[in-house]
């Protein structure tokens, strides 16, 4: 679960990614800036707008993730000794990300709703969505289905974003174990999994964060786009090659303990219940 500080990154991180410089939008300095003016704007509830949905999306994300992901890479190493390549790894992985984004993507509009009330100031009365339930069927009944899945294309465009990053964590595990001479699943220390995580998600993050932009955008109640051409055209236009990149620095910092965390958990309860699978000699 992610910790109360990073919740309170949020608003930063978001209104960094949407922020193009031409509207009337709160103007931050960085983290520290930003959290200083929510708090005096909207106390302790402002720090933690979105926190419901961010919650119910990264487990249900997780989870269905990593269930999709292994289906699919064992049904393609069904009846083969040799490893999977790099190419099956990021497929499967692409294939995983496509299905879990086709179920949560709700969840993840209304937080980007939710953190994005900044037009409400310190009144409750005046914000538009009273929590992730209330958003959820308020989004469902003024813009049908499309508005529970705006921003399904660049985030169906970002499965490379968990491909890429579960390709490179798959095989530095066994290019790891390979300059060690060892069998290529042989199980590593703690320690070593957390290495592992943080350089494939630097990777991933690094590769695919304009995808992100454009999405955050695209969900954001408060700017009106065409579509992901026009988000694309008129960031550049506007911002420049930068643009793309509002926000990765605070990102990078926010995501990359979390997925060290979520990997080695993972790794740690696999190899617990395969262990519990094997026949007692």
């Amino acid at each position: 679960m992610t910790s109360g500080r990073k919740m309170s990154e949020q608003p930063y991180l978001l209104w960094a990614t949407v922020s193009d410089g031409l509207e009337l939008r709160p103007k931050y300095n960085g983290i520290l800036h930003c959290m200083s003016t929510v708090w005096k704007r909207e106390g302790l509830r402002g720090l933690y707008q979105g926190v419901t949905p961010n919650m119910w999306g990264a487990g249900a994300s997780w989870g269905l993730y990593f269930l999709f992901y292994n289906t699919i890479k064992s049904y393609k190493k069904e009846g083969r000794a040799e490893n999977l390549t790099p190419t099956e790894h990021l497929l499967s992985a692409a294939g995983a990300g496509a299905l879990t984004l086709s179920i949560t993507n709700p969840i993840w509009v209304t937080k980007t709703r939710l953190v994005l009330q900044y037009d409400a100031g310190v009144d409750p009365s005046r914000r538009q969505y009273k929590g992730m339930f209330h958003a959820l069927a308020k989004i469902y009944r003024q813009e049908g289905i499309p508005g529970l899945y705006k921003g399904f294309v660049p985030g169906l465009l970002g499965t490379s974003h968990g491909a890429l990053q579960f390709m490179a964590y798959e095989e530095l595990k066994v290019e790891y174990n390979k300059h060690l001479n060892r069998p290529s699943d042989t199980k590593l220390n703690t320690l070593e999994y957390i290495t592992m995580a943080a350089l494939s998600k630097i990777f991933a993050v690094t590769s695919t964060y304009p995808y992100q932009v454009v999405r955050a955008r695209l969900q954001d109640q408060h700017n009106q786009y065409t579509g992901v051409i026009d988000v694309i055209r008129r960031t550049w236009r506007n911002e420049g090659f930068r643009g793309f990149y509002k926000g990765i620095v605070p990102n990078i910092l926010r995501v990359t303990p979390a997925c060290c965390i979520t990997f080695v958990v993972y790794e740690k309860v696999s190899h617990f219940l395969f262990g519990l699978r094997k026949p007692k000699a």
